[in-house]
């Protein structure tokens, strides 16, 4: 193959399509029509003498050639336009599309502040939430299909880049009314009444001391420090006592209401949540250690002009938050 065949713009057209895996979706990026992206396409295929992406259902299926070029081209290519400096960003006038993977916690309280903020500094571009308690997390991040996780990372790989957001407590939630509501929370009552728990993997999608590990990143799984409860109740000859065990941390308001259940949760969850008035917030009677929220991305996005302006403003919400 000689590199005097290859057309930038055809790169360019091979990254979109593999990231969206939608011809549509990668003209619009573009800027191109669906033709355009198709022709584009045909031309790389007989360069590279592959076919590179099958038509199926559920999109453009990349082959086993195309996904082992994918991240060198993309990484080429960052790197060109970082050392060329001719796309500068303008979260004003730009259209791209970010997607952001958080839990459902972060979402309430992050994300969507992060909505306002993009609705004023950058009101043409477009943000995907995804879950990031999927199993692949890590390697949607490699393949660029997300561009930021936000989460508590206990271990974060050489290939990716990762910055503290924040750090916060815990504490205990429950209904107005609950018989402990009258008095300074004790460290019986978490054995004495029954606990809603968020938990969104166990030993048996592999989780290790309260983390999931997959492609060298570490995740949480638990919303809680399970360690510092059972602890601290033991030492008192006592046990928790878990009622319930969901893995959206929103249920969790439905569930204490009518009952003298109790759930821990990250504070800032627990204000957002006793703000809507039904919910009462205490502090944990027992010590408990700070959680560090961190953004991850990956490496090759270090330098990328609109990659740095959204890591920055996550975190001025983080900070918001917090």
């Amino acid at each position: 193959m000689s590199i005097g065949r290859i057309d930038l713009n055809l790169i360019k057209v091979f990254d979109a399509v593999y990231e969206d895996r939608n011809l549509l979706r990668a003209g619009k990026r573009l800027n191109l029509s669906q033709s355009a992206v198709s022709h584009a396409l045909t031309r790389l295929r007989e360069v590279v003498g592959d076919e590179l992406f099958v038509r199926t259902s559920k999109g453009m299926v990349p082959t086993a050639r195309s996904a082992a070029m994918a991240d060198g081209l993309r990484d080429s290519l960052r790197r060109i336009e970082a050392t060329l400096g001719v796309e500068p960003f303008d979260p004003g006038k730009s259209t791209c599309r970010f997607a952001v993977a958080a839990n459902d916690h972060l979402t309430a309280v992050m994300v969507a502040e992060l909505s306002r903020l993009m609705a004023v500094e950058a009101p043409g571009i477009d943000l995907v939430v995804r879950p990031s308690t999927r199993l692949d997390l890590a390697e949607q991040i490699d393949v660029g299909k997300i561009d930021i996780a936000v989460g508590i990372f206990a271990q974060v790989p050489s290939r990716l880049s990762a910055r503290t957001l924040m750090t916060q407590g815990e504490m205990i939630v429950m209904r107005k009314g609950h018989p402990a509501s009258r008095r300074k929370l004790a460290l019986r009552d978490l054995a004495r009444y029954r606990l809603v728990t968020v938990s969104v993997g166990g030993q048996e999608e592999g989780a290790v001391g309260g983390f999931i590990l997959e492609r060298g990143l570490a995740r949480q799984a638990e919303m809680f420090d399970r360690h510092a409860l059972e602890e601290a109740l033991s030492a008192e000859g006592l046990a928790p006592r878990y009622r319930t065990t969901v893995p959206h941390s929103l249920a969790i308001p439905a569930l204490l209401r009518g009952s003298d259940m109790l759930s821990i949760m990250p504070s800032s969850l627990a204000r957002s949540l006793a703000g809507a008035g039904e919910l009462l917030v205490r502090e944990p009677p027992y010590p408990t250690a700070l959680s560090t929220f961190r953004a991850v991305w990956h490496s090759r996005n270090d330098h990328d002009p609109a990659q740095v302006w959204l890591q920055e403003s996550i975190a001025r919400v983080a900070q918001q938050v917090a």
